[in-house]
């Protein structure tokens, strides 16, 4: 059991806001498409041990539903191993959340201490985009909040501009799935999968530095409030780095954390 550590001498509990894909289908494939879930379960877990309250949403709202090859009870097998996405999948309060979820148009920066948006196949389609997303990913930066991307959720680094009009990740130091990850994936799958590569697109830009770690290495970068991680199974780091910048600790220059 994890001590209670966020707690505020007005015993407010702080309130991370996690934002999931919407439903989509997948371009080049046809596929029924949406979150990765371990990118959602497993930061959940990280924060709700720690004591923090979370709120899950997404972009248009309602109900969401998990990329195939990331159910631990999907016939591929691919995610047979995440027994912690199983347990969330099985318990009937945490599955619950993941229903008629709110949309991200109400939601108030000052309400919550932290965002993160998970990634999955949905967020190329469904988050490149989406102009009000990135708009509350820069809200939240600019408030000086914790502001976390894991996986194919990154691509909004791609377009979210501050109100300077600059890119956020301008004089950054951040990653993504890699597009070593991404040749992986098609020769999984036999087929080419997303539209675009993030690897690719971020090298693209100017004064910014992209990182990645070795293939399906669990690894996240914090470049002060900026917090993002590489693939699924970085999503506990980059939780927990999310969790020390909220404690306070400084990052006065880029720091990476790994794991397993």
């Amino acid at each position: 059991m994890s001590a209670n550590t966020n707690v505020s001498s007005s015993d407010k509990k702080k309130t991370i806001l996690i934002v999931a894909a919407n439903p989509a289908v997948g371009p080049l494939t046809g596929w029924p498409i949406g979150f990765w879930l371990a990118e959602l379960t497993h930061p959940y877990a990280t924060f709700t041990e720690a004591g923090y309250d979370v709120e899950i949403r997404s972009p248009e709202g309602g109900t969401l539903q998990a990329d195939s090859y990331s159910d631990p009870e999907d016939d591929s097998g691919y995610s047979v191993h995440d027994l912690l996405s199983l347990g969330f999948k099985k318990s009937p309060s945490h599955a619950t959340l993941l229903d008629n979820t709110a949309s991200i148009a109400d939601v108030n920066v000052a309400d919550y201490d932290a965002i993160l948006l998970a990634g999955g196949q949905s967020p190329m389609v469904t988050f490149i985009n989406n102009h009000a997303l990135h708009a509350l990913v820069a809200a939240f930066y600019e408030a000086g909040k914790p502001t976390a991307l894991l996986c194919h959720g990154t691509c909004v680094l791609l377009k979210a501009k501050l109100s300077t009009g600059e890119l956020l990740v301008t004089s950054k130091t951040w990653t993504g799935f890699s597009n070593e990850e991404e040749k992986e994936v098609e020769k999984f799958v036999g087929q080419k999968v997303q539209p675009f590569w993030i690897e690719t697109e971020a090298r693209a830009l100017p004064d910014t530095t992209f990182v990645v770690a070795p293939l399906w290495e669990a690894f996240a970068v914090r470049d002060g409030n900026l917090i993002t991680g590489q693939q699924q199974t970085s999503g506990r780091v980059a939780a927990e780095l999310v969790i020390e910048a909220l404690s306070g600790v400084p990052s006065p220059a880029p720091r990476t954390r790994a794991g397993v």
